[in-house]
């Protein structure tokens, strides 16, 4: 499969994953930076241009990997599935009501799928807490908390933004462990000037209770940290997962029951290759897919529900 990658930002990560991966055909990548360009050109032997046209319309490319921000978003997967072209996407896939619309009438329409990238399915400890929800290891689920905690290190995380910039990914994961969820409520306050933030959301499932923390005002020494506690009938799941300013890793999961405690071993799986490789592997079949459009809109349309009540309460 041929795969045109839009921008040189994420996309050069994209660009390294891919080579590496050795599954993508003939690789082309579009950005405005002539000097990022050239280094990708030499480092994994891809093809460049500044012409996004060229990419969109070139014949010999079946998918088209867009690592754009995420307001160019709506206009590059529409224009590429009308020229017949599957769409992998960077998260979050879309900012409203009109794009998620949009994007669902050109993928029905035109006959080409949009997958997104959903990385957080793929992350070892999060799918040990799926499958072990899904095989009944523990019993029932009974209550869920996701966390994740950030220095203001990735720009404006205030309210406007956080929820469908940083919580998305705890709301993917959310959705593809209870199905469909409601909001039960949601807290928010802002730092002074309002580019960062922290939030608490509650859920309610069919029979499970859950929350998300997400910060993005936490001090500058803080690590960037993920976590989750899984209460269930027959005992309780934690994880942690810290880094660094250095890039040192510190990563735990925990189970406890009448067993006693001890520490699961985690594959060493990148959940961003293992993500990529599965949307390639899809893109060929009719199967459905856990990183597809409609996956991602389930929770890019609670992240902006949580967005809206938030500044409707003008907290």
């Amino acid at each position: 499969m041929n795969i045109g990658i839009l921008g040189t930002g994420f996309g050069g990560y994209h660009a390294r994953l891919l080579s590496e991966m050795g599954q993508a055909g003939q690789m082309t990548v579009f950005g405005r930076n002539r000097t990022k360009l050239d280094e990708l050109e030499a480092a994994y032997g891809v093809r460049t241009t500044q012409s996004v046209e060229e990419v969109l319309q070139d014949p010999s490319i079946d998918l088209i990997d867009i690592c754009l921000p995420s307001s160019l978003h709506r206009e590059y997967a529409v224009r590429a599935l009308k020229a017949g072209k599957h769409v992998f996407c960077e998260t979050p896939v879309c900012l409203s009501t009109e794009d998620i619309q949009a994007l669902s009438e050109a993928e029905q329409q035109y006959g080409t799928k949009v997958m997104v990238n959903q990385f957080i399915k793929f992350d070892p400890a999060y799918r040990y807490l799926y499958d072990s929800v899904q095989a009944g290891t523990y019993g029932r689920l009974l209550s869920v908390t996701l966390r994740r905690e950030t220095p203001p290190l990735w720009g404006d995380l205030g309210l406007a933004n956080i929820t469908t910039n940083l919580m998305i990914h705890e709301l993917d994961m959310l959705c593809w462990l209870l199905g469909p969820t409601e909001i039960s409520s949601v807290w928010g306050t802002a730092d002074a000037d309002n580019r960062q933030s922290l939030v608490r959301a509650q859920f309610i499932g069919q029979h499970t209770y859950a929350d998300i923390v997400v910060s993005s005002q936490m001090p500058e020494s803080y690590p960037f940290t993920v976590s989750y506690e899984a209460y269930f009938e027959g005992g309780k799941l934690s994880f942690h997962e810290s880094e660094d300013a250095k890039g040192n890793v510190d990563t735990a999961l925990i189970e406890h029951t009448v067993n006693g405690t001890q520490h699961i071993t985690l594959p060493k799986h990148n959940p961003y290759e293992q993500s990529l490789r599965y949307a390639l592997d899809h893109f060929a079949d009719s199967s459905s897919s856990i990183i597809s459009l409609t996956s991602a809109l389930q929770s890019m349309n609670l992240a902006m529900q949580l967005r809206d009540r938030l500044s409707s309460k003008g907290v």
